[in-house]
């Protein structure tokens, strides 16, 4: 723990010789970014050497902070997602440097947000190694305050700005009821410290379903799972790129983490709490993808995604808690392990979408798909990069993410299978549900890179787009490869996956491997072998390609111009045009509000169209609510006098009564 704990160290204390080198940009950004690195590595190889070994290491120390202790330690599960975390930390550490420099020369509060960048990934991985509640807390809070601070960097902009707030209230909203889950069960096991967690186990149902409920809820709000989802869309196009790539690929993440540690001391689930789980997975990730497909901003568009991406990951843990309340072992770790592989695998993809979407908007100042087009010819290795993320997201063989979705499905048919008939029935609505995201997010996917990337530029800033430099070009390669190097070592990341759900279920970690070998192979070969077959067809396809073209002249010419002797960039499918056949089969989620100019005349001058899609959860659950909640407070203003002795007096009127409830 003390090579962890100096890299974390390490990467603290150059956030704050960032801040204070501010007044020299390129210093700052130099010093946040190598301590980034520098601190990571040793933190990362300590968190290695946890997975392969499978031993945990720990620290316990007093603190004078009542009830806390600075009780920390390195299980497989945190390994896991510390590789996650300071893996995509290193990779936008060096993005950042290159974006927050535009035209080589930093911005004037780049300080700030190096400070605020190294905080938020100390913190991200305090998260996952706390195992004491006021040091989770405090850790917990510390990071939603310093990703408030970096999704305010361009405060400027009013929209940036609501933004940022959408993000701090939701977070604080989700934090109250995680103070809630601590108090009553630190109330009823006498401590504050995890450890002591396994007398919950004899609590009573209704007890652990309360605690249960309120955890799903605190944490399913950073994890953005729907309905709790409505700050991610908002305030991911409105932070940095590489802050954007960090929040989607691993921060929400720490949601997900908190709830697989929760039920795991909390012990083994009854079924209701599955079959929730599942639900609000189903409805995340395809209602996720089909706001995604209505996006007009890009970096919004990704933002649903992530939605939709927590979706699948709660499905597969959701099937796993019915399996594991069913006694079906078996088909409970492949659930699991698929849900925490998918959880490595969208912080590559995601991590590479964002980063490639914000060498599009640091060359181009757009993130408008309409604006877009023909940016491969003048962004090629950006626009491969993209289209590698897109595959993998689409969930295609060969890239990574059809791993872990692989690994779900084949959990889904074992449960409709070997299972009893709820557990069937639930695995049926999990193999639909897969089936549909994995079609939509293939139709999004190909309307993102055709509109962005293919065609003509749609404007003047795209005509004019370059490519970026190699700083903010390296991570995309790591990324990118990343997609490609997870289905070739498959068959040996799936020892640590299944020691990973053995310990969730409380089972024997070492030989819980031993004992899922049968499906092991099954998953891990047969996943692998796909990605090798299509890699080395692809690979033949290239080279037949070039054999059939070696000597002959290839040209450039005009496609089919539907008969126009002049066609222009204004004739070219938009993005809203390529969704709408599938877009208004969903209308009635999708809430459309239209802007609509019609042609009139024989000879009509202009005419215009603008569709919008609102979110309806926003509209119709959150601001309904927000807005009764303001109108019920305005009738509590007068209580706010003016005087300070008045408010002294409430603050003495609020500690008698608290001494009178204590007594």
């Amino acid at each position: 723990m003390t090579g962890f704990l100096a890299g974390l160290g390490v990467v603290l204390s150059g956030g704050v010789l960032a801040w204070m080198f501010r007044r020299s940009g390129r210093v700052s950004a130099l010093v946040g970014a190598v301590s980034v690195v520098a601190g990571s590595v040793p933190a990362l190889a300590a968190a290695l050497g946890v997975l392969v070994s499978g031993a945990p290491r720990k620290l316990s120390a007093a603190w004078s902070l009542p009830m806390a202790s600075f009780a920390v330690e390195i299980d497989s599960l945190s390994a896991f997602f510390l590789c996650a975390i300071l893996g995509l930390s290193i990779l936008c550490s060096l993005y950042g440097w290159g974006y927050l420099r535009p035209s080589g020369h930093a911005r004037p509060d780049s300080g700030g947000s190096w400070l605020w960048f190294n905080m938020l990934v100390v913190f991200m991985a305090l998260v996952v190694v706390a195992r004491n509640a006021v040091l989770f807390l405090l850790a917990w809070e510390a990071m939603s305050v310093s990703s408030f601070f970096l999704v305010a960097h361009e405060s400027e902009q009013a929209s940036v700005r609501q933004a940022a707030w959408t993000y701090l209230v939701a977070t604080h909203l989700g934090s109250a009821l995680l103070l809630v889950m601590f108090v009553l069960v630190g109330t009823h096991t006498g401590s504050p410290d995890f450890e002591a967690w396994g007398a919950l186990r004899n609590a009573g149902p209704v007890f652990l379903g309360v605690v249960f409920l309120l955890g799903l809820i605190g944490f399913g709000v950073k994890a953005g799972l729907y309905p709790f989802h409505v700050w991610l869309p908002e305030a991911h196009p409105a932070a940095p790129s590489h802050v954007s790539a960090l929040m989607s690929g691993v921060m929400i993440k720490t949601g997900i983490y908190a709830l697989i540690r929760l039920v795991s001391l909390l012990g083994q689930p009854p079924a209701w709490w599955g079959w929730l789980v599942l639900g609000i997975g189903v409805a995340s990730g395809i209602l996720g993808v089909v706001f995604a497909l209505a996006q007009h901003d890009i970096k919004r568009l990704l933002a649903y995604h992530s939605v939709e991406n927590i979706g699948i990951i709660a499905m597969g843990m959701g099937l796993g808690l019915l399996s594991w309340s069913c006694g079906l072992p078996f088909v409970m770790a492949a659930g699991f392990a698929g849900s925490i592989l998918h959880v490595l695998n969208h912080a590559i993809f995601k991590g590479l979408l964002f980063l490639s979407a914000g060498a599009v908007v640091h060359a181009a100042g757009c993130r408008n798909l309409e604006q877009m087009g023909g940016l491969l010819r003048r962004m090629p290795a950006t626009g491969m990069s993209f289209l590698t993320g897109a595959v993998a997201i689409s969930g295609l063989p060969p890239l990574n993410g059809f791993v872990s979705e692989f690994m779900i499905y084949a959990a889904a048919f074992a449960a409709v299978l070997a299972g009893p008939a709820h557990l069937a029935v639930s695995a049926i609505f999990v193999i639909g549900a897969l089936a549909l995201i994995g079609g939509l997010a293939g139709a999004c996917f190909t309307k993102v890179f055709g509109v962005a990337f293919l065609g003509e530029a749609r404007s003047d800033s795209m005509a004019g787009a370059h490519e970026c430099g190699w700083a903010m070009r390296a991570p995309q390669f790591a990324l990118a490869a990343g997609c490609f190097i997870i289905p070739w070592i498959a068959p040996w990341l799936a020892p640590a996956l299944f020691r990973i759900a053995g310990c969730v279920a409380g089972a024997s970690c070492g030989a819980w491997p031993g004992r899922m070998a049968p499906l092991e192979s099954a998953l891990c070969w047969i996943s692998a072998f796909s990605a090798v077959l299509l890699s080395l067809l692809l690979l033949l396809l290239a080279l037949l390609r070039r054999r059939l073209l070696r000597g002959r002249r290839v040209e450039d010419a005009l496609t089919w111009d539907c008969g126009y002797a002049c066609p222009t960039n204004r004739m070219q499918y938009t993005a809203s045009s390529f969704a709408q056949p599938i877009t208004s089969l969903f209308r009635f989620v999708l809430g459309f509000k239209t802007h609509a100019s019609l042609p009139s005349g024989l000879f009509p001058g202009k005419a215009s169209f603008e569709s919008h899609a609102r979110d309806t959860a926003n509209e119709y659950l959150f601001r309904p609510a927000f807005k009764l909640a303001d109108r019920a407070m305005a009738r509590l203003r007068w209580l706010q006098e003016g005087h300070v002795q008045v408010y002294v007096l409430y603050v003495a009127v609020t500690l008698l009564i608290l001494l009178l409830a204590a007594l």
